[in-house]
């Protein structure tokens, strides 16, 4: 495992490429709205990320094609936007989305109500999304990513939900994907000791019943197997003595959340 330590002038650079990411991730959820096609969505990230003069971190990432990944309802990850994938009335829709910036990566992920949504799509945003800070409370230097992953998922298996094995959160700086892995499950005190100085993303990816998902056609979407809804929160952190600071801060509310 090879954990990289950004020093403050490094983590100075990640703070930037994290405020333009956020920037631009609070307007494209902004824009969510019904009879908005996923690809719009898309269309709309890049033209900010060209304003801002930052690169799209996904597009071509291993072939992915696109800018934003958009999963929408029992979509689990790596959703396509597509023109013809139109939001309806009580949608939920997963925006995954990263920018780089002189090198260096920022990433980070909303779920967005879509009109008026039931009110389990409701309560498996706002617990997902709670998740998420709770995992980000044992985000402290001298913890594990086995505390982190343990708070998450005993948070959420209360409600019958399942953490998604197959994505996991990461490290993160001139790599989109760096050590160490953060599960969404786990032990406490179990996997990587989280020192000073990293920079991870936690993202909880939530199955409202069964953690089992399949991949689509495409090679990328993948759904749960069982039709459920799924949903998924990520921020951008950085590990310090106390308090973890979050590097991707949200606009907040955005539709029913």
């Amino acid at each position: 495992m090879n954990i990289s330590l950004k020093n403050p002038a490094e983590v100075e650079i990640i703070r930037q490429a994290c405020r333009i990411q956020s920037e631009i991730l609070n307007e494209v959820c902004a824009a969510v709205a019904i009879g908005i096609s996923t690809s719009e969505l898309d269309e709309l990230a890049e033209k900010l990320c060209r304003e801002k003069n930052v690169k799209p971190g996904f597009k071509n990432y291993h072939g992915f094609p696109a800018s934003i990944c958009a999963s929408v309802n029992d979509e689990v990850v790596h959703g396509i936007p597509s023109k013809n994938k139109i939001l309806e009335n009580g949608d939920i829709i997963a925006i995954d989305f990263g920018v780089v910036l002189d090198g260096w990566n920022a990433d980070a992920c909303r779920t967005v109500a879509v009109g008026k949504i039931s009110e389990e799509a409701k309560k498996l945003m706002e617990r997902t999304k709670e998740s998420l800070y709770r995992g980000i409370e044992k985000a402290v230097a001298g913890n594990s990513t086995g505390d982190i992953g343990h708070a998450i998922e005993s948070f959420v298996k209360q409600f019958s939900y399942s953490p998604v094995r197959e994505t996991v959160g990461h490290g993160i700086g001139r790599k989109l994907h760096e050590d160490p892995e953060v599960p969404n499950w786990g032990k406490v005190g179990s996997g990587a000791k989280l020192k000073k100085g990293m920079v991870i993303c936690i993202e909880p990816i939530i199955n409202a019943g069964s953690a089992k998902i399949l991949t689509e056609k495409d090679g990328w979407t993948t759904r749960t197997r069982d039709g459920k809804l799924s949903a998924h929160f990520e921020h951008q952190i950085l590990i310090r003595e106390g308090e973890a600071e979050i590097l991707t801060p949200w606009d907040e509310p955005v539709g029913n959340l």
